[in-house]
């Protein structure tokens, strides 16, 4: 994170802006997969173990979601790519980013899915509000909702290891 002053009326003001690397340019950094092997596959084996009981669509969209909210280009290409591969369609994976707005290309399941993935993903900003729990519990039994949980948890996981070593979007190195 950088500050850059910014001055305005003969007031400075600091704002605080995200450097991010750019991948096409960045030095390589470690292969998270070789230099951790038993960390590496904890994450695989938690990843497998959230999926289980979950439509495959539903997974994809959810990892679609917080992929796009955590700006990991790297998973946001792998998991479209998976989506489509699965017979996922063009105007649903567009829409995932704007869901709240185009709520009728979603059902309510996937809804109260996508807002939990909000919730779980932007968690330092209000945590997970009550309402957004609720209505997750309502479309889910307690064993589908923990493993959605923890198919949240995992891809913001992942999101975070890509992120860190500069993966590639387009790739698909996994």
């Amino acid at each position: 994170m950088t500050t850059t002053e910014i001055k305005t009326n003969d007031r400075t003001a600091t704002e605080a802006t995200t450097v991010r690397p750019n991948p096409t340019t960045a030095a390589p950094r470690l292969n998270f997969a070789k230099a951790a092997p038993k960390a590496f596959r904890a994450v695989i084996g938690l990843d497998a173990a959230a999926r289980e009981g979950l439509d495959p669509a539903l997974v994809e969209l959810v990892q679609i979601r917080a992929s796009h909210l955590n700006r990991c280009a790297y998973c946001l290409h792998m998991h479209t790519t998976d989506a489509r591969k699965a017979g996922e369609s063009e105007d649903r994976l567009h829409m995932v980013a704007v869901w709240q707005e185009a709520d009728h290309f979603f059902t309510d399941r996937e809804r109260s899915a996508l807002a939990l993935t909000d919730a779980v993903t932007r968690i330092g900003d209000a945590g997970v509000p009550d309402e957004v729990y609720d209505r997750a519990a309502a479309h889910f039994t307690e064993e589908e909702l923990a493993h959605l949980l923890a198919l949240i948890f995992t891809i913001n996981t992942w999101n975070r290891i890509a992120l860190s070593t500069a993966k590639r979007a387009g790739t698909d190195e996994r």
